[in-house]
C-alpha cells in the first residue's frame, strides 16, 4: 500500500461521520450489486451496538473499507469489504482485513478474556 494511505476506525462521534459514510454509500452502489448492497441501510447497521467499520484513505478520499460485527464475544465477522476499482491489486484489502483482525484481538480483550484465546488460533475461516 502506498505510504499516502491512512487506516482509522469510524467513531460513532467522529464529525466526518457523514462525509465518510455518504462516500462508502456511493461505492457500494457502484461495486455491489442492487440487492446485496447496504447502502440504503449503511449508516443505520453501523450505529448497531456490536458492529464497527475501518477505512482507508488517500488523499483525503475513502479508496476502501470493511465493516464488522461481533454478535457474541465468541463470534465476530466482516459483513464487507470493499476497494475502488482503481485502487485493487495494491494490498488495500489486505490491510484492511489484518487492520480487522487486530481490531478483533482488542475488542476480545476488551470484553472477553477467554475469546482472546480462540483469537490467538493461527487458522480462521473465511466464509
Amino acid at each position: 500500500m502506498g505510504s499516502n494511505g491512512t487506516v482509522t476506525e469510524l467513531q460513532r462521534n467522529s464529525t466526518n461521520w457523514t462525509v465518510v459514510v455518504d462516500e462508502i454509500v456511493k461505492m457500494e452502489k457502484k461495486i455491489f450489486p442492487k440487492h446485496e448492497s447496504l447502502a440504503r441501510s449503511f449508516d443505520e447497521e453501523l450505529k448497531k451496538k456490536n458492529s464497527g467499520l475501518l477505512y482507508i484513505q488517500i488523499h483525503g478520499q475513502v479508496v476502501g473499507y470493511v465493516m464488522y460485527a461481533w454478535p457474541t464475544s465468541l463470534s465476530a465477522s466482516i459483513t464487507e469489504l470493499a476497494v475502488k476499482e482503481s485502487y485493487r491489486g495494491q494490498g488495500h484489502g489486505e490491510v484492511l482485513r489484518n487492520q480487522w483482525k487486530i481490531q478483533l484481538q482488542v475488542l476480545t480483550l476488551k470484553y472477553s478474556l477467554p475469546a482472546w484465546h480462540l483469537v490467538q488460533r493461527p487458522a480462521y475461516t473465511a466464509i
